[in-house]
């Protein structure tokens, strides 16, 4: 009975190590925040998982005629892309979003919404737009929402809903066992919208970050970060300082937030070349 009882205690010991060192090895870094952060999905998993369920969303929802509004999109983005890829370049950290796929479109929705999948696949919505007024104000947006992706704050938040799964199970393995289930853990965790899932707020450490981060990605794309005061003061007002506005629901919008951006400026004004 002793040896029986020895042999659990050292089975469970291993097995306790075993967890540690997986959960350690799955430990990940944000950029330019230093932040650590639990990573249990591959990139190349939830990438393929981001661009199917992406394309599906861009054959149920009509793009906008809005030509001039729709190339605004794609300039703005093509610029944010561009700066975040060089600033990775510089830094050693391309592999980071070696898998990104950039694409960015703007639908006929009049709901004031955005957001950006893993890999790069950004959608805008026609509704925001009256509230970004001008190229800077969407590169507020944009530059929010392409920080979540890069952040891989939406994996983050997807491998704390299934880590007890995850532990003993690839991504594939589980969408291969419980499709339905983990497609929904995909859209709930990454805030796709009402049409493919149900609508989940960022924690505020996610929110925090993508603001500071945003705002550095935007400076860098040549885009006035101080601008990110008034388009959120704008979406405060809109919804009368609530969270009406489904873009809100994701992304509060507080005095709070706004003194958060104004002690981040200083930071993101050292990227800002005019």
């Amino acid at each position: 009975m002793k040896i029986l009882i020895k042999h659990h205690r050292i089975s469970m010991v291993l097995v306790l190590s075993i967890a540690l060192g997986a959960f350690i090895w799955a430990c990940a870094t944000v950029p330019i925040t230093g932040r650590r952060q639990l990573n249990l999905v591959s990139d190349a998993e939830i990438n393929a998982m981001s661009f199917n369920q992406y394309d599906e969303f861009i054959k149920g929802n009509p793009l906008s005629s809005n030509k001039v509004q729709s190339a605004q999109i794609k300039k703005v983005g093509a610029n944010l892309a561009n700066a975040v890829e060089q600033y990775f370049s510089q830094n050693n950290l391309s592999s980071q979003i070696a898998d990104f796929a950039w694409e960015f479109n703007l639908v006929a929705d009049p709901t004031p919404n955005a957001w950006c999948m893993p890999g790069g696949k950004v959608v805008f919505y026609e509704g925001i737009m009256p509230i970004c007024q001008d190229e800077n104000g969407i590169a507020v947006v944009m530059g929010h929402e392409i920080a979540h992706a890069v952040a891989k704050h939406g994996s983050e938040r997807m491998s704390q809903q299934i880590g007890t799964e995850m532990a003993s199970s690839t991504l594939s393995a589980l969408l291969a066992e419980k499709p339905e289930q983990t497609r929904n853990i995909f859209m709930t965790a990454f805030g796709i919208g009402t049409q493919l899932g149900v609508m989940l707020p960022y924690s505020r450490t996610h929110e925090v970050e993508a603001d500071r981060l945003g705002l550095i990605f935007m400076a860098m794309a040549g885009y006035d970060p101080s601008t990110a005061v008034a388009f959120w003061t704008r979406m405060s007002e809109m919804s009368g300082g609530g969270s009406s506005l489904e873009f809100l629901s994701t992304h509060p919008s507080d005095a709070t937030r706004i003194r958060n951006l104004q002690n981040a400026l200083p930071e993101a004004m050292q990227y800002y070349k005019k």
